[in-house]
């Protein structure tokens, strides 16, 4: 099945409780703050279902159409139809939709190409994986995750003697029919716009900690579920091209509260395990198929980001300087590489688990670390690029309402290369990603969006073939002592 964009729409006024503060969201595909992002989301779904593009972006099988997303690659063909279907919607959104439909999808997917991982620590839990992955796929459901505790509120930990109630997510009673959780978790981001949310652990936890191993699947409207939102970007927006990005692409981050949610066991995945509640994403597929659409998610942004790099130097009259030159060149230079990383990933696919194939674990791994080293930098050369020409523009493009103001706009801002009004959307543009509340989300989530980087260069460390370089330096060794 794949949904049309009318279809998903429908399904944003399910009955979820969204609060932004005290207010409660009662329709986000009406209200000013989320509006415009649940349009994208349509717009995105529609894209995915025109049959003119069911080659690129879904695959048949068992006589049902699935979103490309959802396939369990098998070689290395499946890997390159995946990553191009998924290079094509991180495009439509600029790379700037981190938790797309794909991502999540990503996770449960590569999970299910080794279910039995987590039928080995409980008889069932693989079985109801597997099951869900196929009733996920056939419903075309937009998963997000929240798989993170809340940051420093052990207090009981912390400061000894002040006791109070743990509010990080957990198991707190289960029977028959299955378990029931409260507290909260993070960072549900793109929640407000998805079907359900996965909740798990992508941080390690001790064993003393079991009850908060759960690793389950939830409806967004399921009772006790709440979302509480950070500040939307697009609520006191009032025309798209003054914040053309915030207007479109604020994927809004919750942190997901549950007070007293039933799951039943069918959709329960792990629990009681606190040691493996981590280690199913890298037994699995799951890390790796999730993390190599972040990639490719950021060579995309990366080619907006060249793109403006560009149109600005012209826009400014500097586009032929040696030195901008050089500036652009790096920045070109910079979109080749990760392009490059994420192709290597597929021509270095690895065969593995047993009868699927999955992008080069190693490469991803690199890959994800290389962004998160270079996109502050990457984002201070085009901010280097527009000066502070954004802060010489009207406030807002309704200027050009008033005749007097609109006449004096057009004849004194236009430059010779560039008319005012389209000089005043292309700044207002590369402030939206440089400058803006929208930026400094986005400065923050390329930082740690697959995790902090200590824990992404621990994976690096991990994946790396040490015996292997160990065995070049001791060849070396050897061959200095035989003469």
């Amino acid at each position: 099945m794949l949904l049309t964009g009318k279809q998903k729409l429908e399904r944003l006024r399910d009955g979820r409780t969204v609060y932004i503060g005290s207010e409660k969201v009662n329709d986000v595909t009406s209200h000013p703050a989320f509006r415009g992002g649940a349009q994208t989301i349509a717009e995105l779904y529609d894209m995915k279902a025109d049959p003119a593009r069911h080659e690129q972006l879904s695959f048949e099988e068992d006589g049902e159409r699935y979103s490309m997303y959802w396939l369990r690659c098998r070689n290395r063909d499946d890997l390159s139809k995946r990553m191009h279907a998924v290079k094509a919607i991180a495009e439509f959104t600029y790379g700037l939709i981190g938790r797309s439909p794909d991502h999540v999808a990503g996770l449960v997917t590569g999970m299910a190409t080794r279910h039995s991982v987590l039928n080995d620590l409980h008889a069932g839990f693989g079985d109801n994986l597997l099951n869900y992955y196929e009733y996920a796929r056939k419903n075309d459901l937009y998963l997000c995750f929240a798989v993170v505790p809340p940051t420093g509120l052990r207090s009981a930990e912390l400061f000894p003697g002040q006791e109070r109630e743990d509010p990080s997510l957990q198991v707190v009673d289960e029977d028959e029919n299955g378990v029931t959780i409260s507290g909260m978790k993070m960072l549900a981001t793109g929640a407000v716009y998805s079907d359900e949310i996965w909740v798990g652990n992508l941080t390690p936890i001790d064993d003393k900690f079991n009850r908060e191993s759960i690793t389950c699947a939830l409806p967004v409207n399921t009772p006790g579920v709440t979302l509480w939102s950070r500040e939307p970007y697009a609520r006191g927006v009032r025309h798209e091209e003054d914040y053309p990005l915030s207007w479109r692409f604020d994927e809004s981050d919750c942190v997901l509260v549950c007070d007293r949610v039933k799951v039943p066991w069918e959709r329960v995945f792990l629990h009681n395990n606190g040691a493996w509640s981590r280690r199913i994403y890298t037994e699995t597929a799951s890390n790796c198929y999730a993390n190599h659409q972040s990639n490719v998610r950021f060579w995309a942004k990366m080619g907006l980001i060249a793109g403006l790099a560009s149109r600005i130097t012209q826009a400014n009259g500097v586009a032929k300087i040696p030195g901008v030159r050089e500036l652009l060149g790096r920045v070109a230079a910079l979109e080749a590489n990760i392009g490059g990383m994420v192709c290597g990933q597929i021509e270095a696919w690895e065969a593995w688990p047993e009868g699927f194939a999955t992008p080069n674990r190693r490469f991803m791994y690199a890959a994800l670390n290389w962004c998160q080293e270079n996109h502050t930098e990457i984002i201070d050369i085009l901010r280097t690029l527009l000066g502070g020409i954004p802060l010489q523009m009207p406030a807002s493009v309704d200027v050009i309402q008033d005749p007097a103001l609109k006449s004096r706009f057009e004849k004194w801002w236009s430059t010779p290369s560039i008319e005012a009004l389209d000089r005043l959307k292309l700044y207002k543009l590369a402030w939206d990603l440089t400058g803006t509340e929208f930026a400094g989300r986005h400065m923050l989530y390329e930082k740690f969006y697959a995790g902090n980087s200590i824990v992404v260069r621990n994976q690096n460390d991990r994946e790396a073939p040490w015996d292997k370089f160990h065995g070049i330096v001791d060849g070396l060794l050897a061959h200095s002592a035989k003469k």
